[in-house]
């Protein structure tokens, strides 16, 4: 990374003979995918910023395993988590934060069973707190007044009930938040959940992808904001669909974050 940004290894911590406070997990889709990469980034750059603590795995994480179980590979899924649990446990991990709901709600409900004990929270929420403690200061700057309306990702909302976090940080850059008439626990999936990332679309009428950008649409936004590195890609796809709402932009609270700061 080019930018000058701290990213210390859990090796590297435990070599030094320290514990960071949080276990930032980036998850697949915020290693490889090009865009995501650009979350990951941004929200380094707040770890940075509020002189969190922290470090990654790096090569030592793997997949949490959320596309294997979801397809019906429970073996898979087995694997891939007994080998995660084994390093997370070695290291004595206690807190993880992940900008990823589906590395989240496997981290934090499906482990446990297996032996991985951790708090598991949000990036949105994690953030929150920064700025609830005072760690982190954000005015409005180029938001202000910016309409805004946010998707809820399935197994951030419904799956795990966080549907605040976000909303108050997007109020905390003095944006204007105009709500989907689908939202909170009734808002409805990208298309991308469930392992459905991974293969083709099935017969249909409509991808749900372009269903939930008209959603969104519909509220006349500026932005769309996320909070999830799959329904990113699916709004951002649901958006070029629309050739005439080419000037909408798909962020994720992290990168509005970092960009009010201008980190």
């Amino acid at each position: 990374m080019s930018e000058n940004l701290i990213v210390p290894t859990m090796a590297e911590m435990l070599a030094q003979g320290k514990q960071p406070e949080v276990l930032f997990w980036v998850g697949c889709a915020g290693s490889f995918d090009d865009r995501a990469k650009k979350i990951t980034k941004a929200f380094v750059r707040i770890l940075n910023r509020a002189n969190v603590p922290f470090a990654v795995l790096g090569t030592e994480e793997s997949c949490t395993g959320d596309p294997a179980k979801r397809a019906g590979n429970e073996f898979l899924f087995q694997m891939q988590a007994m080998m995660n649990i084994e390093v997370l446990n070695a290291y004595e991990a206690k807190k993880i934060v992940t900008a990823c709901p589906h590395c989240f709600n496997t981290l934090k409900n499906e482990y446990p069973e297996l032996g991985g004990k951790y708090e598991v929270v949000h990036h949105t929420e994690f953030l929150k707190s920064l700025l609830d403690d005072g760690r982190l200061t954000i005015e409005g700057g180029q938001f202000k007044g910016k309409r805004i309306t946010f998707h809820d990702p399935c197994y951030l909302g419904r799956a795990n009930n966080v549907y605040e976090a976000p909303r108050d940080l997007i109020l905390k850059l003095d944006a204007e938040l105009v709500e989907m008439k689908r939202s909170k626990a009734n808002g409805l999936c990208c298309g991308a959940g469930g392992a459905q990332m991974f293969k083709d679309a099935e017969p249909g009428n409509k991808e749900v992808n372009v269903e939930r950008t008209e959603d969104a649409l519909e509220t006349k936004p500026e932005i769309i904001a996320a909070g999830c590195p799959f329904c990113n890609t699916m709004m951002t796809d649901g958006i070029k669909n629309k050739e005439k709402e080419g000037d909408v932009k798909v962020m994720d609270i992290a990168e509005l974050i970092a960009n009010a700061q201008d980190l």
